[in-house]
């Protein structure tokens, strides 16, 4: 039962990315324009993104005075990134970076703050209403006519933006690029999260990830504990939450945690010998690169039979196509 509720998921899911719908429901009693509203009162920093010619797309977490942490505008515009790149046909590849040598330390915490008390928020309504929200009691004010008093639950919506945030990791996890997350400096409580919505995980020899989510009181609610799992196993992963551990390079690396320990600390050193790590995965026609990450991820993610018919499918858009005769062609099967 759970199987075919992910199964439905991700179909779903990636539906609503390439046809741009909105990923936002009204199962918490919120409507996108009024969750974008809410998420707009908490403005700082930016999700750049750099599409170079050779495939690789180049993600910056950019809000580097708070640790690269994400702000309601972040939140809306991570949304945006994943679109643009799930549409980026000649995309290939994806490193996510924080600005100013530091990963990213998760949630805005006067956002967060914001959001769990009871203080107001003023949402702009049109040119003439500006809502008040508290939890409990949305009051209106009107140049000239008072609107229908609505009640909105800041508690639900703080909820719902942490479901936001986890619905936008799991898009990165699924695009059809090959992603590394570019570790430097700290990847602390979500930021260590986003980590995990990355194929793989490249760590300068100074930086530092860390699941604090317990000193906290909560536990990791953008999905990295079940990636966590998927990705060192249940027993060490328990070690990593509960212990709060800082999992320096090294011990990441042997842990399985991360892949590589870069050679430079540099900040633009460090990026580009993440590209040229990555571009021994990502060579070759970009059809072809999307079509293997596909594959392994409906492998990973289905249930056998439907993994096997969605590989059948991927296939019969490659089979015979510029790639499989150009290779046909070379006899490059018996070649190499």
């Amino acid at each position: 039962m759970a199987k075919s509720l992910l199964t439905t998921s991700l179909s779903a899911r990636m539906k609503l990315l390439q046809t741009g719908v909105s990923l936002y429901n009204t199962s918490h009693g919120f409507h996108e324009e009024e969750v974008r509203k809410i998420l707009e009162q908490f403005p700082g920093g930016s999700i750049d993104l750099q599409k170079k010619q050779n495939g690789i797309g180049i993600l910056t977490l950019n809000n580097p005075s708070k640790m690269n942490a994400f702000s309601g505008v972040m939140m809306l515009q991570l949304l945006e990134r994943v679109i643009e790149l799930e549409n980026w046909t000649e995309g290939k590849g994806l490193i996510v970076h924080g600005a100013k040598n530091t990963f990213c330390s998760g949630s805005d915490l006067n956002a967060v703050k914001a959001l769990s008390t009871p203080e107001a928020i003023l949402i702009p309504v049109d040119e003439k209403t500006v809502l008040v929200v508290r939890i409990g009691s949305v009051r209106c004010h009107s140049d000239r006519t008072r609107a229908q008093v609505a009640i909105l639950l800041l508690g639900s919506f703080a909820v719902l933006s942490l479901r936001i945030i986890h619905i936008h990791f799991s898009s990165i996890y699924r695009l059809p690029l090959i992603s590394v997350a570019l570790v430097q400096g700290w990847a602390m409580g979500g930021g260590a999260e986003f980590t995990t919505a990355c194929d793989f995980r490249l760590m300068t020899a100074e930086s530092v990830i860390r699941f604090v989510h317990k000193e906290m009181g909560i536990v990791p609610s953008w999905g990295g504990a079940s990636r966590l799992v998927e990705i060192i196993g249940s027993r060490q992963a328990l070690k990593v939450l509960s212990g709060t551990l800082k999992v320096d390079s090294q011990k990441a690396v042997n842990l399985g945690l991360a892949d590589e320990v870069l050679q430079s600390s540099d900040e633009a050193m460090a990026l580009k010998e993440a590209e040229e790590w990555l571009e021994q995965f990502v060579s070759g026609p970009s059809e072809v690169i999307r079509g293997l990450k596909k594959s392994v991820c409906s492998g990973r993610e289905l249930y056998l039979e439907e993994a096997l018919q969605n590989e059948r499918d991927v296939l019969g858009t490659l089979w015979g196509g510029p790639a499989n005769l150009d290779a046909i062609a070379k006899r490059e099967k018996h070649t190499k």
